[in-house]
């Protein structure tokens, strides 16, 4: 570590803690009544810088053949297919209204999704009180629904999700002060670097973009992957039965989902280290397009694309057997393969938490996949469920408000109707339901673009748990305003933590 006060190279950047997380050294800032930050330091991992140079390179080797692979694919397999699907596709209508009105509900879901920003910055608490009432209440009425509609199981089943989610409130309720300063100090963070917000919305573009070129791979294979060539006779008749190469969609599948990861979690990273920077070194993280942003996403996708690759491999490959799952239901042993797609399913949300708080060591300190996910142990060690309850308090704020843009932007959506704007939708199939479809347009569209900003913001947040763990003496020296209400809401819940 460094010498107090010199801050320590992180990959470029200056972004590790320039403590000794040993020593009981205060900030050198902090006010004489303020406690120390080393029982807080203490109770993290203690991160350290790690030398500039790419890990777990084998696995960003293998996602490079993958993307070789399936580019190759689509031009030599995938061109002629893909033609012949727009031309058989080719109806007359006119589906011009209806790109104008994306347009134009795209821009309202932009503009809605930027006011949340200062919205949760000033009355975060509230937020996070209503969000968490809205989810008790709205199991309570999924279990009178289900009641209502005669589904006695059902009913059953949502009324203890209620009492669940009662009793969780009730539990941590009181940790929602120091939920509202971790969201706070992330929209502040995310604000000054507003720049990584558009990183976001490029990676997206860059998802769409992969999702693309994989189904047109996948046309142009389809013939190899599901066969017509078995006929079975049943009663004297003659049925062609088609069959599927499980082994072609496995690997086909996992090549999807391993890709669509990848871009996720470098978007994770990104943001992570952008948070890291701005932590242990504002001012190489105060403007749109600011150096430690850059930085942060130069070192995501370069020195540690190898560790983002292989966190990213393991959730794609549980991710690719869960929807052979899928796919098998209508197969015999329907019940195992239903057992087998639940456990599945839990083993993907374990994997996905997991990487999630691995990824912000990945980019905070460019550890290799396995070292980041040694210091998640002992996060959770030194913190338990602190640092889970407050991601779940802050998540749910974020899913009320993607629904909330979604809702105003559907209502807009129900504007437009087949009459206006004059000559937009003449030509369109089902002209009566112009109206129906905009509105469903306009919630996906406003639901898809606000879920990019939250779910930056949710890294953010992430960021923000793991550095109060690993640097609050950083903290306190370089956002005292900020430091001062986390600790001052952190000690409301353990006045005798010494932070």
């Amino acid at each position: 570590m460094g010498k107090s006060g010199a801050p320590v190279v992180v990959q470029g950047t200056a972004v590790a803690s320039p403590y000794d997380h040993t020593t009981s050294q205060p900030a050198a800032s902090a006010p004489t009544d303020q406690p120390t930050s080393s029982a807080v330091a203490r109770s993290g991992g203690g991160g350290e810088k790690q030398a500039t140079r790419c890990r777990d390179l084998p696995f960003a080797l293998l996602l490079y053949g993958n993307l070789a692979a399936i580019i190759a694919v689509a031009a030599v397999y995938g061109a002629d297919a893909f033609t012949d699907a727009i031309s058989d596709s080719t109806s007359g209508y006119d589906y011009s209204g209806y790109v104008y009105a994306t347009f134009i509900l795209g821009a309202v879901a932009i503009i809605l999704t930027g006011v949340t920003l200062p919205i949760m910055m000033c009355i975060p608490e509230i937020l996070i009180k209503v969000s968490l009432v809205l989810m008790v209440v709205l199991t309570g009425v999924m279990a009178v629904w289900f009641f209502v509609a005669g589904s006695i199981f059902g009913g059953i089943i949502w009324t203890i999700s209620f009492l669940i989610f009662c009793c969780y409130a009730r539990a941590v309720w009181s940790r929602i002060p120091f939920a509202s300063a971790n969201l706070t100090t992330a929209c502040t963070a995310i604000k000054k670097n507003c720049g990584v917000v558009f990183v976001a919305y490029f990676f997206v573009l860059l998802a769409f973009g992969w999702t693309l070129l994989w189904s047109i791979a996948l046309a142009g294979v389809s013939n190899q992957v599901v066969t017509s060539e078995e006929v079975v006779s049943v009663g004297g008749a003659t049925y062609t039965q088609n069959s599927v190469n499980w082994g072609y969609l496995f690997l086909l599948l996992l090549s999807y989902f391993f890709t669509h990861q990848v871009i996720q979690n470098t978007t994770h990273v990104t943001v992570a280290g952008t948070v890291g920077s701005w932590w242990f070194a504002p001012d190489e993280t105060s403007s749109f397009c600011s150096g430690g942003m850059i930085g942060s996403m130069i070192r995501a996708l370069t020195t540690s694309f190898g560790s983002i690759c292989f966190g990213s491999l393991l959730v794609a490959l549980v991710q690719s057997l869960k929807a052979l799952a899928q796919a098998a239901r209508d197969q015999d042993n329907g019940i195992l393969i239903c057992i087998a797609e639940c456990i599945l399913g839990c083993i993907e949300s374990i994997l996905r938490y997991f990487n999630k708080w691995a990824f912000v060591y990945v980019g905070l300190y460019g550890y290799s996949y396995i070292e980041a996910g040694k210091n998640v142990f002992t996060l959770f060690k030194n913190r338990g469920w602190e640092a889970i309850i407050a991601d779940d308090l802050v998540g749910n704020v974020f899913f009320f408000l993607s629904l909330c843009v979604g809702g105003i932007t559907c209502a807009i959506g129900l504007a437009f109707n087949e009459t206006s704007p004059e000559g937009w939708f003449d030509n369109v199939p089902y002209p009566d339901s112009v109206s129906a479809t905009c509105a469903g347009l306009g919630f996906i569209i406003g639901l898809v673009l606000s879920s990019i900003l939250m779910s930056t913001l949710a890294s953010g947040v992430n960021a923000v748990i793991v550095c109060f763990a690993e640097g609050p003496a950083e903290f306190e020296a370089n956002h005292p305003e900020l430091s001062r209400k986390m600790r001052e809401t952190w000690l409301q819940f353990y006045p005798n933590c010494g932070v």
